[in-house]
């Protein structure tokens, strides 16, 4: 559910007034663990480190991001990879296919 249009956009207290305080190109990285908080206007230009559980990923804020949350820039699951032998095989076999391609790549120079 979104939230009620009466009580605004939550925006964290301590943050807001780290940002207040400083200038985009003078703060380097303001860390944060408000992944809860809405990007406000007052905060683009500004670089976050928005805590993902285990570590501050960097966030640079763009006009683009004003109204989404902290914490949907920085993801909490790390993706490795689907598949497992049969993955793995395909993945060989394109790697096997870059490596010809770059050796037939380097004879043909010196053949001209």
């Amino acid at each position: 559910m979104a939230r009620s249009l009466k009580k605004g956009p939550f925006v964290d207290a301590k943050l807001l007034k780290k940002v207040s305080h400083a200038k985009p190109a003078s703060a380097g990285v303001i860390n944060t663990w408000a992944r809860r908080s809405q990007i406000s206007p007052e905060m683009v230009g500004f670089t976050f480190g928005v805590h993902n559980g285990k570590q501050h990923i960097e966030v640079l804020v763009s006009e683009d991001m004003v109204g989404h949350r902290l914490g949907e820039f920085s993801p909490t699951k790390k993706f490795i990879r689907h598949g497992g032998k049969m993955q793995k095989e395909i993945e060989q076999k394109k790697q096997q296919a870059e490596i010809a391609g770059a050796k037939a790549a380097k004879e043909s120079p010196a053949k001209k």
